[in-house]
């Protein structure tokens, strides 16, 4: 078993263990996003009891934990795993949440008008994230299973894998705002009492909808990406293998 150390970063204890990504989702920890930032600093900006959350953490790595390890993946297993897990389905519900946002906005928007924001905040959230993957499947991914198998470091039109990498994780931020926004107009995904059916399908599909892409963004974020830049600094300096 790991040695819990609060000095490490929320994103490594979730890289070695990904269970424990259930204790942060709890707390409402950022693991994926802003997973570079040690345990210890999080609790203390947060007023979270760190004693409590390392506890929690060590329960839940004595636990049966049914997540995909994707730190023992190699890259292009990894990138073929986020296609066919996370891409998948955001393209499958996406679609039903740009109809249920845009029906419960339209029903409902004159009583609850945070539900248009949320609609315009999802608009634009679904523009980006489609984008994202297109990028990542077309440009980014090949260029991660290339270099994989490369002998030597292969010449890239974009010069290092930093630089595609910057990009996407400056999507990334932008879709946790957007996450983040959903949240708190939906006062933590509590429909109120009068809400429809739709109305509280949606706040859970939104409340799936972040859970999920909080462990595609951390897969990427702090296993996939590090990897990659790793394997070509490896090849650029085989000093470093």
């Amino acid at each position: 078993m790991t040695n819990l150390n609060a000095q490490t970063t929320v994103g490594e204890l979730v890289r070695e263990r990904p269970a424990r990504s259930r204790v942060f989702e709890q707390h409402r920890i950022d693991y994926c996003c802003g997973g570079k930032r040690p345990l210890a600093q999080v609790c203390a900006e947060r007023s979270l009891d760190l004693d409590k959350i390392l506890s929690e953490l060590q329960a839940s790595d004595q636990a049966d934990a049914r997540f995909v390890d994707a730190d023992t993946m190699r890259l292009t297993e990894l990138a073929e795993h986020i296609v066919a897990t996370h891409h998948a389905y955001l393209r499958e519900e996406m679609p039903r949440l740009d109809f249920m946002t845009r029906k419960v906005a339209a029903v409902h928007g004159d009583t609850e008008p945070r539900l248009r924001q949320i609609r315009e905040v999802y608009v634009a959230f679904q523009e980006e994230l489609t984008a994202h993957m297109m990028k990542e499947e077309q440009i980014l991914f090949p260029m991660i299973r290339e270099i994989e198998t490369a002998t030597a470091a292969p010449q890239f039109h974009c010069g290092s894998l930093a630089n595609p990498i910057a990009q996407m994780e400056s999507e990334h931020d932008s879709a946790g705002d957007a996450l983040a926004q959903f949240r708190s107009l939906t006062d933590d995904y509590t429909p109120p009492e009068w809400a429809c059916n739709t109305f509280r399908a949606l706040y859970d599909a939104l409340a799936a909808l972040e859970q999920n892409m909080h462990q595609h963004v951390h897969k990427e974020n702090n296993v996939l990406f590090p990897k990659a830049l790793r394997r070509e600094a490896e090849l650029t300096n085989p000093a470093l293998a």
